[in-house]
Formats: structure tokens, C-alpha cells, sequence
């Protein structure tokens, strides 16, 4: 069955339709934060929490409770470990970042190999989004909800915390309080996305979102609406797509945010070309 022999094919499917569920309850939450993650400079932070959670999950799973509490303990651990050295040492935070979170890596991976567990390792590092439950949507919708409502009200104070803390204390915002509640968003948003899209794809919807918003827009507000529509686009896109060429829902909606990316770097290149150009003339 093609394409053009039945376009809506995909939807007849209840796995499919679960997939397309799931991805659209992680992708506004991720794009969400990725506009922080990416004014912030904690792109790598996104990453080094995604890989840390897999030792919480391998525990999680001998201890016998829900993989999302191993996981979400695991993230705010590496993120917390990173600011308390980052503090009581000269090594700089990207540095801290690689080491912590390739530790914590390696770590859950020698865990992973002396247990006997029925859940394969390519399900926690790529997910398994064509095999979610009704369990996996109720948890996701509801990680995501929170993540959403706490952005929603909070995203001016932390937009400024974003681009210049010390203003922020100025302000007198808690700047501190501020940067743990983004750590745990990050870490839930993380934990919302394990299911589905896995540890390390997690990392491209917490970062390209931002970044393709980021070339595209000037105002915060409108990049976090762009940021939202291209992570939308791209999941459904990805799910879509993957049902006809037989491939991995995750690594196609990778593609596509990457192929977004792509374009926006060309337009928005193109575009600063045209302006200076213009501005030359004058």
C-alpha cells in the first residue's frame, strides 16, 4: 500500500494512532522549553540530562517501581551533581556536563548488561512509540500538562533568568529557585518523552525546535509559537512518513526537524544578505 493508493492508511492503524497521540503531547512541551534551553546556552544540559536517566531507569527496574521515577531521580541527580561541582571547582560547566553525564551513561550501560530484563536496550535509547499503552498516554499527557501550565505561567520570569540572571536578581526574581524549577521541567519533559521517542532522540526535540524558531523570529512570544508549530509538524510529519517508507518513527521525525532546520538557516541567511545589501544601497 502506497501513498497515493490511500493517503489516511496510517490512521486506520490503533498503534499509529497512538503514536500520533504521544508525539503530540511531547512535542509542545519540548519545543516549549527548548526556546529557554537554547537563549540559556544549557543545549548540552538537555543532553546530559537524556543520557543520565538510563542508570535511574535500569534501577527503577530492579527495585520494581515505574521506570519514569528511576528516571526523573536520575536527571535531577546529574543536574544537580553538575551545579554543585561546577560551584566548588575551576572546570567550566560544559566540561563538568561531559563527564558527569557520560559517567552516569556508562554507568546505567554496565548496570544494563548484569541484569536479565525483558525491556531491550533499543526501547530505552530509541524508544518504542509504535508499542505505547493507554498507561504510557495517560502518564505523558499528564507530565506534559504540568510542564505546559508551569511554563504558561511562569515563562517571563524565566525568559529573563534566560537571558541574563544577573538581571533577574536585580529584578529580584529567586533566581536560584528559578533554576531548579528548570532543571525538574527539564527532567519531566525528559521523562514525558522516554517512552516514545527514547533517551537520545529526546535531546533533538529539547534543541532544534528552539533553534529553528530562534532563526526564524526576534520576539520570545512569537518564537515560542513557531518553536511549537515546527516541533508539531515535524512529529506528525515524521510518524507519517515513516508508515510509508518502512521506516523508525523517531529517527524520520529527527529528519525532518533536521531538513526544518536546514531551511530556516538558508532563509534566514538569505534574508540578512537581502537587509545588508539593502542597507548598502542607501
Amino acid at each position: 500500500m502506497s501513498f497515493f493508493d490511500d493517503p489516511l492508511m496510517p490512521f486506520r492503524f490503533p498503534f499509529m494512532v497512538d503514536a500520533f497521540l504521544i508525539v503530540a503531547m511531547i512535542a509542545v512541551p519540548a519545543a516549549l522549553l527548548s526556546c529557554f534551553l537554547v537563549l540559556k546556552g544549557w543545549s548540552l544540559m538537555g543532553d546530559a540530562v537524556a543520557h543520565a536517566v538510563l542508570p535511574g531507569v535500569v534501577i527503577a527496574y530492579i527495585v520494581g517501581i515505574p521506570f519514569i521515577v528511576g528516571a526523573f531521580f536520575a536527571g535531577m541527580f546529574c543536574a544537580l551533581a553538575t551545579g554543585f561541582l561546577q560551584e566548588n571547582s575551576r572546570v567550566k560547566r560544559d566540561t563538568i556536563m561531559g563527564v558527569v553525564f557520560s559517567g552516569m551513561f556508562g554507568f546505567g550501560i554496565v548496570l544494563y548488561t548484569k541484569i536479565e530484563s525483558d525491556v531491550h536496550l533499543d526501547h530505552i535509547l530509541f524508544g518504542n512509540m509504535l508499542g505505547v499503552g493507554r498507561a504510557d498516554l495517560i502518564t505523558t499527557g499528564v507530565i506534559a500538562a504540568i510542564v505546559v501550565v508551569a511554563i504558561a505561567l511562569r515563562w517571563r520570569d524565566l525568559m529573563l533568568h534566560s537571558f541574563d540572571e544577573v538581571q533577574a536578581k536585580v529584578a529580584g526574581l529567586p533566581v536560584r529557585a528559578i533554576h531548579y524549577a528548570l532543571l525538574i521541567i527539564l527532567s519531566l519533559t525528559i521523562v514525558s518523552a522516554l517512552k516514545a521517542v527514547g533517551i537520545i532522540l529526546t535531546i533533538a526535540l529539547l534543541i532544534a525546535p528552539g533553534a529553528i524558531a530562534f532563526l526564524l523570529t526576534k520576539r520570545f512570544e512569537t518564537m515560542m509559537m513557531v518553536a511549537a508549530a515546527a516541533s508539531l509538524f515535524s512529529t506528525f510529519a515524521g510518524v507519517y512518513a515513516s508508515f510509508f517508507i518502512d521506516s523508525a518513527p523517531a529517527p524520520t521525525i529527527v529528519l525532518v526537524m533536521t531538513a526544518l532546520f536546514i531551511a530556516a538557516f538558508v532563509y534566514s541567511t538569505r534574508k540578512a544578505a537581502r537587509l545588508s545589501a539593502s542597507a548598502e544601497l542607501r
